[in-house]
């Protein structure tokens, strides 16, 4: 089983608890929690977690929009935590960079293999990206190339 710092972000205290001891439990390190979704992307810059688990309800920023900018300046695996499945929710999920979905209620045994399946897949996409630019690099050092050919 994985080790792995990661932030809570609920606006909900006793989720924020229960996720702690359950998390802590799994031999997780929770690096922090916080209560909305400013906080979360706040605390995500300064604590740099391996993964945050969010709701998607919060004040001051929703899940969703704290989702895409801790994603897109990729920042940490995001584990979507919420009481919501209907497709539309699910969409902007995926239009976020979130790479697990978890839906309220739930219990030990269904967060342990969800934070294992988002951390895995975070690790490919991660890799994926890496590879992506590499390939860009090596494209344009090959354009280099042939035109330095031409020109002789």
């Amino acid at each position: 089983m994985i080790s792995l710092k990661i932030l809570i972000a609920d606006d909900d205290f006793l989720t924020r608890m229960d996720l702690q001891e359950m998390l802590t439990e799994m031999k997780h390190t929770v690096v922090g929690t916080a209560k909305n979704g400013r906080e979360a992307l706040e605390l995500t810059h300064k604590f740099r977690p391996d993964m945050v688990i969010m709701d998607v309800k919060m004040p001051k920023m929703d899940g969703l929009k704290a989702a895409k900018l801790i994603t897109g300046q990729k920042l940490a695996a995001v584990l979507l935590l919420t009481a919501y499945g209907d497709s539309e929710i699910i969409k902007k999920a995926i239009d976020a960079g979130v790479v697990g979905y978890l839906t309220k209620p739930f219990s030990e045994s269904d967060l342990s293999p969800a934070i294992q399946i988002t951390w895995e897949r975070y690790k490919e996409f991660m890799k994926l990206k890496k590879q992506k630019v590499n390939l860009k690099e090596k494209i344009e050092e090959d354009k280099r190339i042939q035109k330095s050919y031409n020109r002789c």
